[in-house]
């Protein structure tokens, strides 16, 4: 197809050759796309022309529009790298295939398994961050047309545009992407929502429109009189912000009275401040609602001065106020750069807006693992909007939350390290101090400091500290920990009847990794020697993934003693000698379900053992007899002991109970306790059951909460 508009609009933006490469680009990709269609049944063209589009909207460069047009090619034409290179060039060659290589990424909506995907983006940002910006434009055409995918498509592609690509657009500052892209995945996570404000959003606009028009009316008058030049216009926030406040400050749309933002543009700084003060002057400011990003720009550059002001007339509304410039680069963010050649901003000005993602990248050099890197940044990348300064008044941004110590290493690697203590505002404070806006931050430093303790992890927020923290840990302590965590569970593996290594097989170690996150054998030694896991976290995972691993012990019974066949209580029978007396095992408690056995013991009769009990003696195959439950249920029931580990703030007491009302189980006895050194609570729970599935029914939705660790049964 021949789009004269498009042509015309090219050439009046790029140069002459730049003009010719592009449409080259144009008519290359919409060959190589041939008899390819969408699932709306357009041509898949559509949508390479529509990310050019929208790239030429934030005024991309020439390779990057040529990109645009050609990113799949690539991936779904017979078109080579070669062919790319020769027709166009190796910059542009380098373009597609880093956002081919992010089309390959398929994210799920678990985070361990986004993490290595995440981490790719952030090497392709840090390498040619056009590469992510052209990906954003990809998403965003994407979501536009994603009323033609199934509901399950829909859904998974909205989530990991909410959790990944539209805080990516807000951190790179190019705003109207970002706003768009949340207003279209909450079309799909919550159309309810999404129809509900699209309806009453309008009729409040329409309601409050004389309202607003007064507003900016006063506004001109205030420029007027201060012979300021200027625009003044009113821009209704996008649904999104308005359904977070909503959702989050549990208000009616009725409560929310910043449904518009007043903005207010003129050309140089002086004049932003100046007209803040005529405003404050005409209006009352709302305590602790005036922000200075001027002063304190954003770490993504945005820069601002954000007031709400409550009029003559009663009504709050917010105004916005910041120079031509300044709302250019808060709508355009990154992309700023490319546009207006003649007005380019400096390689240093441009150099500044990447330095986060250097940063990032820095902090996290000692992050092999990629599901720890991804937990590692995602605070820093989308929570980092405390401002304080240094003695000398330089402006430090960190994680809401930030403490003492989180500043000190974003300062440096080494003070951090050698942190012994930290003045706040002139005051000497705890280094677990939590920082507030604006406050003046000087870290005080010893060469004689040991470095970080474990205890430090608690304290620190951002990841740039924790990444620092644990990698010193890590390499000072790491030998040591990994032998006493071996020696730790060898000792406990034998006590169990086990050796660690029947139980740490390839396969059982491939899944305990998943479980708790380990790269190697030698680090899950070091966790447990340190104390940030118990023997019995590893151990019990450990015996289980053998249980299931490994066919059940073969139990070859003596002849001598299978003759007859013995009644207790009627639930369990054991073929062997006349008049034994039949005990259940205290040690173990078996209830019907569980795989039995019995066991002669001198003097006290057959005892029931399940089959697992550490306590077996299967040395002694003449003492072993045959056992199996009847089908008969105990007059009184069965006892079962269960230990449950969780988070140390979890309120463990009130889930577990909740667990056994819901499956109808009595709790005979409670004891439980803080584990300081590991940080976690503990419950050892007595119950009366009627046989195994209860315990299981009981232990599955037990695990369903987030803050339970683990929980197994427990014997005496």
């Amino acid at each position: 197809m021949v789009n004269l508009e498009f042509f015309n609009k090219i050439n009046s933006i790029y140069s002459e050759e730049e003009a010719k490469m592009i449409e080259k680009a144009y008519f290359f990709a919409e060959e190589a796309h041939t008899n390819q269609k969408r699932a709306s049944g357009e041509d898949y063209f559509t949508h390479p022309f529509n990310v050019a589009q929208i790239l030429i909207g934030l005024s991309m460069d020439a390779n990057t529009i040529m990109a645009a047009f050609l990113h799949d090619v690539l991936e779904d034409t017979p078109v080579s790298a070669s062919d790319i290179e020769r027709e166009f060039n190796s910059e542009v060659l380098e373009l597609v295939e880093g956002v081919t290589k992010l089309d390959k990424i398929e994210f799920k909506s678990h985070e361990e398994e986004q993490a290595e995907n995440f981490k790719k983006i952030f090497v392709s940002m840090a390498k040619d961050i056009r590469v992510i910006i052209i990906k954003l434009a990809d998403r965003l055409h994407n979501m536009r047309s994603l009323n033609f995918l199934s509901k399950e498509r829909q859904l998974r592609m909205a989530n990991e545009t909410l959790e990944i690509f539209a805080p990516l657009a807000g951190r790179l500052g190019i705003s109207n992407i970002k706003c768009e892209l949340e207003d279209l995945c909450l079309k799909y996570i919550d159309p309810e929502a999404y129809e509900y404000l699209i309806i009453n959003m309008n009729v409040k606009l329409s309601e409050r429109k004389n309202f607003v028009n007064k507003v900016v009316d006063e506004l001109k008058e205030i420029l007027d009189e201060s012979n300021i030049k200027g625009d003044v216009y009113g821009r209704p926030k996008h649904f999104y912000s308005i359904y977070k406040k909503m959702k989050n400050k549990g208000k009616t749309l009725e409560q929310i009275y910043d449904l518009t933002a007043v903005r207010v543009l003129v050309k140089s700084v002086d004049e932003c401040y100046e007209l803040l003060g005529k405003i404050h002057k005409r209006w009352s400011p709302m305590p602790g609602r005036i922000k200075d990003y001027i002063a304190m720009p954003k770490e993504n550059m945005y820069q601002s001065l954000h007031t709400t002001v409550v009029t003559t007339f009663g009504q709050i509304f917010e105004i916005q106020i910041r120079t031509y410039e300044m709302n250019n680069i808060a709508e355009f963010g990154i992309a700023a750069h490319w546009q207006y050649k003649e007005k380019r901003e400096s390689a240093d000005s441009f150099d500044k807006r990447l330095s986060w993602i250097r940063e990032v990248m820095e902090w996290q050099g000692g992050l092999k693992d990629s599901k720890e890197f991804l937990e590692s940044i995602k605070d820093d990348i989308y929570n980092a909007e405390l401002l304080v300064f240094t003695p000398k008044g330089k402006v430090i941004n960190l994680v809401v939350g930030s403490t003492a110590i989180d500043f000190a290493y974003r300062i440096h690697t080494e003070v951090g390290h050698k942190c012994v203590g930290v003045k706040i505002n002139g005051k000497i404070m705890p280094i677990s101090t939590v920082l507030n806006v604006g406050d003046v931050v000087e870290i005080l430093t010893s060469n004689n400091s040991k470095g970080p303790s474990w205890d430090w992890l608690k304290i620190a927020k951002s990841s740039g500290a924790r990444a620092k923290i644990k990698a010193f840990l890590k390499r000072e302590m790491a030998d040591d920990m990994l032998k006493v965590g071996k020696q730790m569970l060898e000792t406990e593996a034998k006590n169990k009847g086990y050796t660690l290594s029947e139980l740490l097989t390839p396969t059982a170690f491939e899944k305990l990794s998943q479980k708790l996150s380990f790269s190697n054998h030698d680090e899950m030694y070091a966790a447990v020697g340190c104390g940030a896991l118990t023997v019995n976290q590893v151990l019990i995972k450990l015996i289980d993934f053998h249980k299931k691993e490994s066919p059940q012990k073969v139990i070859h019974y003596p002849t001598s003693i299978t003759s007859k066949v013995v009644h207790s209580t009627g639930d369990v029978s054991i073929k062997g000698v006349d008049g034994l007396l039949i005990r259940f095992a205290r040690c173990c408690n078996p209830v019907p379900g569980d795989k039995i056995v019995g066991f002669v013991s001198r003097g006290r009769g057959a005892m029931v053992h399940r089959m697992d009990c550490p306590n077996m003696r299967y040395e002694d195959p003449e003492r072993l007899l045959e056992a199996t439950w009847t089908g008969k249920k105990g007059e009184e029931g069965y006892t079962v002991n269960l230990r449950i580990h969780a988070e140390e703030e979890a309120p463990l007491l009130a889930t577990v109970s909740n667990g056994c009302k819901k499956n109808n189980l009595f709790i005979l006895a409670v004891n439980g306790r803080i584990d300081n050194k590991n940080h976690m609570a503990i419950l050892d729970i007595t119950l009366k059951i009627n046989n195994k599935e209860d315990i299981d029914n009981l232990i599955k939705d037990l695990t369903q909460d987030s803050s339970i660790i683990e929980v197994f049964r427990n014997n005496n």
